[in-house]
């Protein structure tokens, strides 16, 4: 094994530029407690770009080969106001990934991993090789690929944590406002096997058709003249009273809670809306625009944000643990991740590329494979 291995850099300049380079780094040495994986495949989610492309503007990127390569794009002074603590200071990408433990430091836990596929989600996994907390793998069953395991975390866990976010809060159906997407899907198999009843938002037929013949009853195409209506019947049916929203910006959120308190308020009416809180939690920010609501819900209503990290601290290690276990144990199932391409370092930092996995389409799902 070469000493050498190649990472990628994100670093936004002084200049109002940022830069994405691989560099080739020493590779990493596990201390007391750590393992050393190959990363053989990590996720492309909309929670790396952030980090990763720092609301550049992708149009005007351009890129260089050789034995760095790099892309460059320049970034809006708007944006450059809120990334002061980033600035000069190159950061690793790549939340989630999977691949053989080929090495450990001292601890048992450690030395058994060795040689065995695990999922790990240390940050910067965009990189051949990665340490990570021996405590922190997550072991895959025998006979699953590090592909298979790539997306074992952001993806399987925020959507078991909506679930159980969901009965924590004492809701008994839910709502979620992109269901066509990777983890929409996943969230409408865990609802199919748990009896939970959801409410699916989607933007096209076809994402409709998609979903209903993987068993989703409740499909509501945003894009319909009579997307409102289609909304607030099915939470008459549901009696959904909680929402993960992820496109952030728009009146989608507003809409939400609003068809909410026309389903509760059916055949009643009260001048200050119905008393049963409604709670809507965004977790993404697909749009970027400013979030709109138009108070039409009553006075009983919630909004908020939602993050796995803070979830899964809340509901402590034994629970976190469990959850753990099941995307593992149901990862070619339940949890099984579908990819759009395989893409290399190289071609992370290719200037097409990346405005392709950028677009966040609905379904699209990009793997990155560090040793290609």
């Amino acid at each position: 094994m070469s000493e050498t291995h190649q990472v990628l850099r994100s670093t936004v300049t002084a200049e109002g530029m940022l830069e994405v380079a691989i560099e080739t780094e020493p590779i990493p040495e596990p201390g007391p407690g750590e393992v050393l994986v190959k990363v053989d495949a990590s996720p492309i989610n909309p929670s790396d770009l952030g980090m990763l492309l720092a609301s550049a503007d992708l149009s005007a990127a351009t890129g260089a080969s050789g034995d760095r390569p790099t892309l460059t794009a320049p970034i809006s002074a708007n944006v450059m106001a809120g990334l002061a603590g980033r600035v000069g200071a190159p950061m690793p990408v790549g939340n989630e990934g999977a691949g053989e433990v080929i090495a450990a430091g001292a601890g048992d836990l450690g030395q058994s991993l060795i040689g065995r596929i695990v999922a790990v989600v240390p940050g910067g996994m965009y990189s051949q090789y990665r340490v990570a907390p021996a405590e922190s793998c997550l072991l895959l069953n025998d006979g699953t690929t590090a592909e298979q395991g790539a997306s074992c975390f952001v993806n399987p866990l925020t959507a078991l944590g909506m679930v159980e976010t969901m009965r924590l809060e004492g809701h008994t159906a839910l709502v979620h406002s992109v269901g066509a997407s990777n983890l929409g899907q996943m969230l409408q198999r865990i609802c199919l096997d748990d009896s939970v009843d959801l409410v699916n938002i989607v933007r096209k037929d076809s994402h409709v058709e998609m979903l209903k013949s993987q068993g989703a009853t409740w499909v509501c195409n945003s894009s319909d003249d009579d997307f409102l209506d289609q909304l607030t019947n099915a939470l008459i049916e549901t009696k959904a009273t909680i929402a993960f929203e992820a496109i952030g910006g728009g009146d989608m959120a507003s809409n939400i809670l609003s068809c909410m308190e026309r389903a509760l308020n059916v055949g009643e009416f009260s001048r200050y809306g119905s008393t049963t809180h409604k709670q809507l939690y965004i977790y993404g920010g697909l749009d970027r625009s400013r979030t709109t609501l138009n108070r039409t819900y009553g006075m009983a209503w919630g909004l908020g944000g939602w993050l796995l990290t803070p979830f899964l601290i809340k509901i402590g290690a034994d629970r976190g643990n469990e959850l753990r276990q099941r995307v593992a144990d149901e990862i070619d199932t339940t949890f099984a991740s579908q990819y759009t391409a395989r893409i290399s370092l190289a071609e992370v930092v290719d200037p097409d590329v990346m405005r392709a996995y950028a677009a966040m389409a609905t379904g699209e799902k990009y793997l990155v494979t560090p040793h290609a």
